[in-house]
């Protein structure tokens, strides 16, 4: 197999990338910058350099490649201004190009890595956890540019399939372990080693290591079916739970009190004026959204096998020390 991994300087890309390379596979990185190589470090993959906009540089990088892993689709930043509207006419621009440029090529596989945020609320009194036929609705987070784009990646990824798009969407859930050079949720982490995760939120929430979502994209090419969606989760955690082990794995103080949800709006709004340096990122405002989900089809049909949070924290933990972002 030769691969392309499309955001391979990422925390989920570069895990890829090296699953890809483990596996014995030719693996091709593909960045924006050509000094950066994310959490690989000297990983001997191949690094081309260009970004979705160009579609030269794309085509370029796609050449003699039979699988393109697409790990790099866009992310509203919080300090990003523009109209919903503007962002989503920009998504669907290089979506639309993307899908172009690599039919062009005649890979075998495409597998997409989505987001959980597409994945719906099951019908009105189902007694059941949301899975895979479950879709986001549009507009039922008006404010959330995330959850509008990613819904719009997905989908016209979706609709491609039906002309003939070899594309398979995975569907992670809350990725965490060693190599989170952005700080995704690995800021969470690292807030709570300085003591300042003090309060828990009421919910649930679905973890994952991000070395089984990597290992699931390669049985992906393997098992996958064209057309299909597949959640990638672990373990079901009550908010609560997943904070107290990470504290007492970390040595630090354990959240001392529940946030109301009354109060869940105000902290919204003092979250958003602080962009670049908020610990949630665009979840916060979706925790009406967080649940559980229902991963059982991945088990069946991807073979996945997802290991306990706390060896996922801890192996942060200890790469986050190794790195410089965190002391002994």
């Amino acid at each position: 197999m030769n691969v392309l991994v499309l955001g391979a300087t990422g925390f989920i890309g570069g895990h890829i990338a090296k699953a890809a390379y483990d596996a014995g596979w030719y693996t091709r990185g593909f960045r924006r910058d050509q000094a950066s190589t994310g959490h690989l470090g000297d990983l001997e993959i191949d690094w081309f350099t260009g970004n979705l906009d160009d579609t030269q540089s794309l085509k370029h990088a796609l050449q003699n490649i039979d699988v393109v892993f697409h790990v790099a689709g866009y992310y509203p930043a919080r300090n990003d201004r523009r109209p919903l509207a503007e962002q989503v006419r920009y998504v669907r621009t290089q979506t639309e190009a993307v899908i172009a440029t690599i039919s062009q090529a005649n890979i075998s596989h495409f597998v997409y890595t989505s987001s959980l945020s597409t994945i719906g609320f099951p019908p009105p009194g189902s007694d059941r956890l949301a899975d895979e036929k479950d879709y986001y609705q549009p507009g039922d987070l008006k404010k959330s540019a995330y959850y509008e784009v990613k819904y719009v990646m997905e989908s016209m990824i979706l609709e491609a399939t039906s002309q003939g798009f070899p594309a398979v969407i995975l569907n992670p859930t809350a990725v965490f372990g060693p190599g989170d050079v952005h700080l995704t949720l690995g800021r969470l982490i690292i807030a709570a080693a300085h003591g300042r995760m003090i309060a828990w939120l009421p919910g649930i929430v679905n973890v994952i290591d991000v070395r089984d979502v990597a290992a699931a994209h390669i049985q992906a090419v393997k098992l996958g079916s064209v057309g299909e969606r597949y959640i990638l989760g672990g373990q079901n955690l009550g908010i609560k739970e997943a904070m107290y082990q990470v504290s007492q794995i970390l040595g630090t103080r354990a959240p001392r009190f529940k946030i109301p949800l009354g109060l869940i709006d105000g902290l919204i709004k003092i979250d958003n004026l602080f962009p670049n340096t908020s610990l949630t990122g665009n979840h916060l405002q979706a925790l009406v959204r967080w649940r559980g989900f229902d991963s059982s089809k991945a088990t069946q049909f991807l073979e996945l096998k997802t290991r306990p949070f706390a060896e996922s924290i801890r192996d942060a933990r200890d790469w986050f020390i190794e790195n410089g972002y965190l002391q002994k």
